[in-house]
């Protein structure tokens, strides 16, 4: 019977921690976009797409935006990675 228990507080804790990081992403990334310090092109085409903010970015498929080529992502990405690592 504890055992039982013991694994539901265990699963209910993975939960809330999972939740709490993906949480606290977004809190990281509620900022412009332009913080990202990305060449006007990509920020041009980011806006235009209707990504304002850094978590606009998050779990979107990139490769989906008109004009954001496999150069300008690996671009995206390293900004993007450069500023989660600070956060």
């Amino acid at each position: 019977m504890n055992d039982l228990k013991f694994e539901q507080i265990n699963k209910e804790l993975f939960e809330n921690l999972k939740n709490y990081r993906k949480t606290l992403a977004y809190m990281y990334g509620d900022a412009p976009i332009q913080v990202l310090c990305l060449p006007k092109v990509i920020e041009t085409v980011l806006i235009k797409s209707g990504c304002l903010r850094i978590y606009d970015l998050f779990d979107r498929d990139l490769t989906k935006i008109k004009g954001i080529g496999s150069r300008r992502i690996r671009d995206l990405t390293t900004r993007l990675n450069q500023f989660l690592a600070m956060s």
